[in-house]
């Protein structure tokens, strides 16, 4: 008998589906995308996470975690000068540098390209950050399908296409968003916070958009059991399949790094259940030193239990040193200040842990909710005003500390009275509880074997998989 030749080799042998993740450049994208790229691996699929070296240095953890587990997972570098490419140092960005790293990262379509091209075979799919709409150039480019990946809440979502389409109007005080399945109004003040209205973002924007559009459909972190209303409406309004395959974390992240802060389990472990309230305003948040006092002052002032994560930065001017050790000595019995990083996953996962004051970006919401604890809500920018509207006034889950649209300075009796709402007792309190409780144990159903997350990832991994290949 003759030989098999390669080309009858190659035939015979099944690949599975190749899928190139392109996140955003920051932690709040890079770290649910990361976890996606490690959902789609346990599935068998080979997956490619592609960004610049600096960011890519910050991933080795995920590459490692990746390789114990052997799950066929890489981290690859694209070209990116270090020395001038405008971006802040580490490859982050903050509040007022978002549109010069969404424009620098422009110059990723060149290598993504080269990539793409150099490989013995086409991938099955790239899906992309939404905030990196040159991505679908490149796919066009290269003749490979594009699934986007929007950070935010679908409640957030939905609202902002909505608003894209029908537009907002002129109204001078108060708008009711088009198109949504329930009655949303915003006022003049959110919607500048949440939708940016410069000319250089109109500009980004209209592409992004675009960028969605033209994709082939779009994967969600979240769960139908959570938004499921708005999850129709969405795909309804775009058009296009959108796949919710979250809380992309549950089975995923690792806080392995726990381990060096056992000070603040340890703290932990000594208080009673579901006394302490969890303040954490995420990566990008900046408090100047006099919103810092308030913060502290108002938590002291509650007489709550509480964990309280505050920057380095933050506490740079010594004056600010001197006051924190001042308050730490004051509340020794009573709260603990951590400075700089704080294992969160292991803190909301604790049994102490019975609230939680933040930002409202959506990652520290869907954590928080999949671990059942409600919420105080601070938002400062972007879609987390409306994401804070989703868990107050829908979900029912959180305590705002402002009224919407209030845009007064937040004092310290706005955060004691907020934490003592929250952390405190009666019918609404438990009501609260109860309901988060429920979407935390919906959350874990929904990414079970079954459960809803997960049959939405087969049927996605299925649309990509060769004919006669074996189900995933």
């Amino acid at each position: 008998m003759a030989p098999a030749t390669a080309t009858a080799i190659e035939t015979s042998i099944i690949l599975p589906p190749h899928f190139v993740l392109v996140p955003l450049i920051g932690q709040g994208h890079t770290i649910p995308m990361s976890d996606l790229a490690c959902l789609l691996a346990g599935r068998g699929v080979r997956v490619s996470l592609v960004t610049t070296p600096v960011n890519a240095a910050r991933l080795q953890g995920v590459a490692d975690r990746a390789r114990r587990a052997m799950l066929p997972l890489e981290i690859v570098e694209l070209p990116f000068p270090p020395a001038d490419d405008g971006l802040p140092p580490g490859s982050t960005a903050g509040i007022d540098s978002f549109l010069r790293l969404f424009l620098d990262l422009y110059r990723l379509a060149g290598p993504l390209e080269a990539y793409v091209r150099a490989l013995p075979r086409r991938p099955s799919c790239i899906i992309s950050d939404a905030c990196n709409p040159w991505t679908a150039g490149v796919a066009r480019s290269v003749g490979v399908p594009r699934l986007f990946f929007h950070v935010p809440s679908i409640f957030y979502s939905l609202c902002d296409l909505n608003v894209a389409t029908y537009g907002k109007g002129d109204h001078d005080t108060s708008y009711v968003v088009p198109g949504m399945p329930m009655r949303v109004e915003m006022t003049k003040e959110t919607w500048s916070s949440s939708f940016y209205t410069t000319p250089e973002w109109e500009e980004f924007t209209k592409e992004a958009r675009e960028g969605m559009r033209s994709s082939d459909g779009a994967v969600m972190n979240t769960f139908m059991g959570l938004e499921q209303e708005f999850i129709t409406s969405y795909e309804a309004a775009l058009g296009k399949p959108v796949w919710a395959l979250g809380p992309f974390l549950l089975g995923n992240r690792r806080d392995e790094e726990a381990v060096y802060h056992s000070a603040v389990t340890a703290w932990l472990d000594k208080m009673d259940q579901s006394t302490v309230i969890y303040v954490n305003f995420g990566s990008l948040v900046q408090m100047p030193p006099k919103q810092l006092y308030e913060v502290g002052h108002g938590l002291e002032d509650s007489e709550k239990p509480f964990l309280w994560v505050v920057k380095e930065s933050e506490t740079a001017l010594p004056e600010v040193q001197e006051w924190l050790q001042a308050l730490e000595a004051r509340t020794a019995g009573q709260g603990l200040i951590v400075h700089g990083w704080a294992p969160q996953l292991t803190i909301m996962s604790h049994h102490a842990v019975g609230g939680f004051m933040t930002h409202c970006g959506w990652n520290s919401l869907l954590e928080s909710i999949a671990h059942g604890v409600p919420v105080v809500t601070w938002p400062q920018f972007s879609d987390q005003f409306l994401n804070e509207r989703l868990v107050v006034e829908v979900l029912g889950v959180g305590v705002p500390l402002m009224p919407s649209g209030n845009n007064r300075a937040v004092m310290r009796g706005h955060i004691a009275r907020a934490v003592s709402e929250l952390m405190g007792d009666g019918a609404v309190v438990e009501d609260r509880r109860k309901k988060c409780k429920d979407y935390g144990e919906r959350a874990h159903a929904s990414v079970a074997k079954g459960g809803s997350s997960h049959e939405n990832l087969t049927r996605l991994l299925q649309s990509f998989m060769p004919s006669g290949s074996k189900e995933l």
